[in-house]
C-alpha cells in the first residue's frame, strides 16, 4: 500500500496550502500530525525569507532570509542550519515517535544542506508511518530520487486545475491508509 504521499508542483502553485488543508482536516478528524511546515516571509509584498514551524510544539524560527549572515547560501537567501536542525529535524524525529502521520514541508535545496535533516528524513521514509511531503519541483538529489522511486510512494503534481480540490483526494487517501494500519495492528 502507498504510504508516502508526495506533493510537487511549480513554485507558488499552492503545495503548502494543500498540505496545510490536509493537516487541518486530519487534525480535526482526531489524528496526531507531526513534522513541520514552512511559510514565506514577505515585506511590502516582496519575499524576504522563509519560516519553519514545528506542528507539535508550535515552535518556529527563520529557515532562510536575505538578511541572515552565515550559513549556506542559496540564491539571495542564507539558510539557518540551527533552526533546520532544532525545528525541522527534531520535529520529524518527534513525529516518528508520537504522531499518526508525518508531514514535511518541504524537501528542497535549502533543507538538504543539513545532514541532520537528511538523516531524520531518511528515518521517516524508511519507517512504516504514513507521510505527507512536499517536494521542490526542480530539486535533484539522490534522497529525492530515492523517495520518489519507492514502491510505497505516490506523487501528485499540483496544477491550476486541481489545486482547489486535491486536498480532498489526499485526505481520503490518508484516511484509507490510517484505517488499514489500524485493521492490521497486532491485537485488533
Amino acid at each position: 500500500m502507498k504510504r508516502l504521499i508526495l506533493i510537487t508542483g511549480r513554485p507558488g502553485i499552492g503545495k503548502t496550502t494543500i498540505l496545510t488543508r490536509v493537516i487541518d482536516r486530519l487534525k480535526s478528524d482526531g489524528y496526531n500530525v507531526g513534522g513541520f511546515t514552512s511559510a514565506e516571509l514577505r515585506v511590502n509584498g516582496v519575499r524576504v525569507g522563509f519560516k519553519i514551524k514545528d506542528l507539535s510544539t508550535g515552535e518556529s524560527d527563520i529557515l532562510a532570509h536575505i538578511d541572515l549572515r552565515g550559513g549556506p547560501s542559496l540564491g539571495k537567501y542564507h539558510v539557518n542550519l540551527n533552526s533546520l536542525s532544532n525545528i525541522g529535524s527534531s520535529s520529524i524525529v518527534r513525529a516518528l515517535e508520537n504522531a499518526d502521520i508525518i508531514a514535511v514541508d518541504e524537501v528542497g535545496p535549502m533543507e538538504l544542506f543539513s545532514n541532520a535533516f537528511r538523516t531524520a528524513l531518511k528515518g521517516a521514509v524508511d519507517s512504516k508511518k504514513p507521510m505527507l511531503c512536499t517536494l521542490h519541483a526542480n530539486a535533484r538529489d539522490p534522497i529525492i530520487e530515492y523517495i520518489k522511486s519507492r514502491e510505497d510512494s505516490i506523487l501528485f503534481e499540483v496544477t491550476l486545475n486541481n489545486r482547489e480540490r486535491l486536498h480532498e483526494k489526499l485526505v481520503a487517501l490518508l484516511h484509507s491508509i490510517l484505517k488499514s494500519k489500524t485493521a492490521t495492528a497486532p491485537g485488533v
